[in-house]
């Protein structure tokens, strides 16, 4: 089965949040050397540069890593963390704005022997692809993709048609962000409930 590629229309709305939820349900899908893999998106974090001290682009920080932030929504903001992982995030908004969604988890739908391969796992289970970092590891994603356009054939997302109601959709705050005070209590964190796929809180 395939989808619809998502316009960039999709990423340029002005409300971050609301994309975060509407990308569960949609499939992320990498192109690395020739082989595809992928799945349902079931897990995102939602960041605004504007007004959200979790963001790396907040007042207005620019360096040589969150440059991306700035530009048009629809390419991909890669940065490492703890020197290891790789987290994929999808721009949002217009240009200038800096809102970002981080991809937390996607049940694996494609390509899962490669993946499995790239994380090492003999047998198939859930922390394949349930964690950002664990996550771009299956996809192959890596700093290299940083400023990839979603329009293109190395990274994208699709729409397949499955439409998620709302009363599926967990919503808490996001992990990781303790040092942004107040922020770190936002509702930004959008799951589906009950899917194993989803990455679990430490």
């Amino acid at each position: 089965m395939t989808g619809q590629k998502l316009p960039t229309t999709f990423y340029t709305r002005p409300h971050v949040v609301q994309v975060a939820q509407e990308l569960l349900g949609k499939y992320l899908f990498t192109n690395i050397g020739g082989i595809v893999t992928g799945g349902k998106i079931v897990e995102t974090e939602a960041y605004s540069g504007e007004n959200d001290r979790a963001c790396h682009a907040h007042l207005n920080r620019r360096t040589q890593r969150t440059e991306i932030m700035y530009h048009q929504g629809g390419v991909a903001y890669v940065y490492l963390v703890y020197g290891i992982y790789h987290l994929f995030n999808i721009i949002t908004n217009e240009a200038g704005k800096a809102d970002a969604v981080l991809v937390r988890a996607i049940e694996p739908t494609e390509g899962l022997e490669e993946m499995q391969l790239r994380r090492n796992m003999p047998f198939l289970k859930p922390n394949l692809t349930a964690g950002p970092g664990v996550l771009s590891i299956a996809l192959g994603i890596s700093k290299k993709h940083y400023g990839t356009d979603l329009s293109g054939h190395t990274i994208w997302v699709e729409d397949r048609g499955l439409q998620v109601p709302s009363e599926r959709i967990a919503i808490g705050p996001r992990i990781g962000v303790d040092y942004a005070g107040d922020d770190a209590l936002l509702p930004w964190r959008f799951w589906l409930k009950e899917n194993k796929w989803v990455s679990r809180k430490k």
